[in-house]
């Protein structure tokens, strides 16, 4: 037997020794908070030198043990600690703990069992002990454990259920029964108490006693939703079809019960349905017989649309999911489900519709800022883009991540660089780079930009191989640094990049195929650089320039 708790004798320390004893203890919570635990370790050891019977002591030391690993010692210094300080519960707690944490139930329950008796108050420990004596089948000791718990508490329904669950485990029928009928006797006015009862009759064959309680509860409230579905479960498993349809819409077309309710009564019919595969059309028709005539029940809609997307029928579930924003705008799961099909049709009308709506109704979502700034940018509305990212900037806080921070001002810069306005691009992208240093297309765009007015080059450089490095085979950033290198001078690098562009997968642009051919012309192969050049021509480009160099068969700057 564990004998962990029972008061101990304190050893009697003379005042200089108390006085020593207190510095060294003092001393050792010092070096703890300086992070110097060997002399808060070498401290303690002269604590316990003087006062051997310390209980402080000893779950300080036990502390360190088990910190460095060492759970033998560590759970030998917290059973003295425990020993000799049998007041303090938390001792008693840790120690619990850490026996469960290794495997020893047995020692655990018997001290839990101690400090039961011990603490009185905390019945938290009542608790821990159902859930031992639980795992071990110890069902006499459950029933007593719930039996103490329901002295100190009162009568209620969760623990009246533990303790029919527990009968039934017991093959006690009998009391099971007791504990429910004695919780209904208790509370005659609590009707949902009564539904339980019917509820567990139903469960165990006694199927004309739910019944008639069902209809009880329904004589006193008729519309009482927990008898109407139990009722309904009742008729379903004595194959009285049509009653049970008739009693399921007695439930669900009904205006006096709660949303919530049918929202929950529906997600049972689909888990139903779905273990029983059955025809999901019977769920889509009660779905629309609802929403017939509840049309403000947001929550039901959007569980009728996601059934709908589980059942790969989308196109059915966008009228749903359209019906669900005029009921709730600020429903973002529902946005983003349209949003994307948009997106994947690449309907940027749609988009922009569904995001302007997005910002107003939730502007601390900043998915729809960014998705509006990428639609306005298709659209060429480019001052929209500037002022839909600067209003998304002005909802960015703690929680945003610095990659879409970084997306914004990166949107910006490149706005910017087509109105022209060259210092606020460079801005931006500089603030881009800030929020996010591996913003690839805002780097390579940087440096792109920054080489064609052949300025700061090798911090163009430097960001343009950034690009390259992280994706290796990526056209448009090997054709960025080709060029770079090319305006450097650097024309045997700038080729070799240059080829490594041309080879990349995907389709060549006709400025990527006439960097090539000015890359091939500085590189001596001129034969070669015409046709790269009048290749740029076929591709589309109506440069006058690339005319020129084709015209007059050289490089033109």
């Amino acid at each position: 037997m564990l004998s962990v708790l029972p008061l101990q004798a304190q050893t009697d320390l003379s005042e200089a020794e108390q006085r020593r004893f207190d510095y060294y203890y003092m001393e050792s919570v010092n070096s703890k908070l300086r992070q110097d635990y060997a002399n808060a370790y070498l401290m303690l050891e002269h604590c316990l030198a003087i006062n051997p019977t310390s209980a402080a002591a000893y779950y300080e030391l036990s502390q360190y043990y088990l910190m460095l690993g060492q759970t033998p010692k560590g759970m030998e210094a917290l059973e003295k600690a425990v020993k000799y300080g049998p007041d303090n519960y938390w001792y008693g707690q840790g120690l619990a703990n850490l026996y469960l944490q290794q495997g020893q139930e047995g020692k655990a329950l018997e001290l839990i069992e101690q400090m039961a008796e011990h603490f009185p108050s905390h019945i938290e420990l009542l608790y821990t002990l159902e859930s031992l004596y639980a795992r071990t089948e110890n069902y006499d000791k459950v029933i007593e454990v719930l039996n103490t718990l329901e002295q100190k508490r009162g009568k209620s329904e969760a623990l009246t259920m533990e303790k029919y669950r527990i009968y039934r485990e017991m093959n006690d029928e009998k009391r099971a029964f007791k504990e429910l009928e004695g919780l209904v006797k208790e509370y005659p006015n609590e009707l949902r108490y009564q539904v339980a009862l019917g509820d567990a009759y139903l469960q165990t064959g006694k199927q004309e006693k739910a019944y008639d309680i069902y209809q009880d509860v329904l004589k006193k409230e008729p519309d009482n939703a927990n008898a109407l579905y139990s009722l309904a479960s009742y008729y379903e498993l004595t194959d009285k079809k049509a009653l049970y349809e008739q009693t399921l819409d007695s439930l669900l077309l009904n205006r006096k019960v709660e949303d919530a309710v049918k929202t929950n009564v529906m997600r049972r019919l689909i888990v139903q349905v779905e273990q029983e595969e059955r025809d999901s059309t019977q769920i889509i028709r009660r779905f629309d017989r609802i929403l017939e005539q509840d049309t403000e029940n947001a929550d039901l809609t959007m569980l009728y649309a996601q059934y709908l997307i589980a059942k790969n029928m989308e196109q059915e579930a966008n009228p749903v999911l359209r019906k669900l924003l005029q009921i709730d705008p600020t429903n973002s799961g529902g946005r983003m489900i349209l949003l994307q099909d948009a997106i994947r049709e690449e309907d940027y009308g749609e988009i922009i519709n569904l995001c302007e709506a997005g910002v107003e109704a939730s502007p601390e979502a900043l998915e729809f800022y960014f998705y509006l700034s990428i639609a306005y940018a298709h659209e060429q509305r480019h001052d929209d883009v500037l002022r839909i990212c600067t209003q998304a900037l002005e909802h960015v806080n703690e929680n945003s991540t610095k990659e879409v921070v970084s997306d914004f001002y990166a949107m910006m810069g490149d706005t910017y660089h087509t109105q022209g306005k060259l210092t606020e691009a460079y801005q931006a992208y500089e603030k881009a780079i800030e929020a996010y240093g591996n913003n690839i297309s805002a780097l390579n765009n940087y440096a792109y930009y920054l080489s064609l007015e052949k300025r700061d080059l090798d911090k163009a450089e430097e960001m343009s191989y950034k690009t390259v490095k992280a994706e290796p085979e990526n056209g448009t950033y090997l054709d960025t640094y080709a060029w770079i290198l090319f305006v450097k001078g650097n024309y045997t690098q700038a080729k070799l990049y240059i080829d490594m562009a041309m080879n990349a997968e995907g389709d060549k642009s006709a400025d990527v195929v006439e960097h090539c051919g000015d890359i091939y012309y500085k590189s001596g192969e001129t034969a070669a650089a015409l046709e790269y050049w009048k290749q740029a021509l076929e591709l589309g480009s109506d440069s006058a320039k690339l005319k020129q160099k084709i015209n007059q068969k050289r490089y033109v700057e």
